[in-house]
């Protein structure tokens, strides 16, 4: 997972896949390896990334989110116990109300072919993504990352074989409501303001 160390070091894959997109249909395309690809898309679609090592490195990205956002002391939207737990020591008011400062939250998995984070009722209950907060933090680790949904649907089935969970969904709009404005494809998604806080697990 070397990617992750040069994280912010982007912009000459983001050439190199530009000049691979001006070849002939019958070129063979140039797959980035999974963990480029889908920092790549995660970037482009605007959300903020923030690779941590170990748990020290968590528990200090997560200190400057909430240093940056002015979110101490203020209500945190979290059903996942273990999280309340780990971020327990932050002076954070754990409150399942919409009007919550960020909603914390582990995930499925991370896709890389469009950079989009897969959510199940694991995370979610079932809730609509438009009434959970627009600030999302969401906690996930390198063995998380699959190249498509269908990859991540299909790991969901498997562990979870006597119960599929319900309310299965993906976020990957993460950009200011006047860049979406830009893309009509965007049309009825739900933008959220999202924070990743990746785990090196591999």
């Amino acid at each position: 997972m070397s990617l992750f160390k040069r994280l912010f070091n982007l912009k000459g894959k983001s050439e190199n896949i530009k000049k691979s997109s001006e070849h002939g249909k019958y070129f063979p395309e140039n797959k980035l390896p999974i963990d480029e690809r889908f920092t790549y898309n995660f970037n482009k679609n605007g959300g903020k990334f923030l690779y941590c090592e170990n748990n020290e490195e968590i528990m200090e990205a997560f200190d400057n989110i909430l240093l940056e956002n002015d979110w101490y002391e203020k209500d945190t939207y979290c059903f996942n116990e273990l999280l309340i737990q780990k971020f327990d020591g932050f002076n954070l008011k754990f409150d399942n109300s919409p009007k919550a400062a960020f909603y914390l939250s582990t995930c499925e998995s991370l896709i890389a072919d469009n950079g989009a984070i897969l959510l199940s009722s694991n995370q979610i209950k079932e809730k609509k993504l438009n009434e959970l907060p627009t600030n999302f933090v969401i906690f996930a680790t390198t063995s998380q990352l699959v190249e498509t949904i269908s990859e991540g649907l299909r790991i969901i089935k498997n562990q979870s074989s006597k119960h599929i969970p319900s309310n299965i969904t993906t976020i990957q709009d993460f950009e200011t409501e006047k860049e979406k404005e830009k893309d009509f494809m965007s049309y009825g998604s739900i933008t959220k303001n999202l924070y990743l806080l990746l785990l090196e697990d591999l």
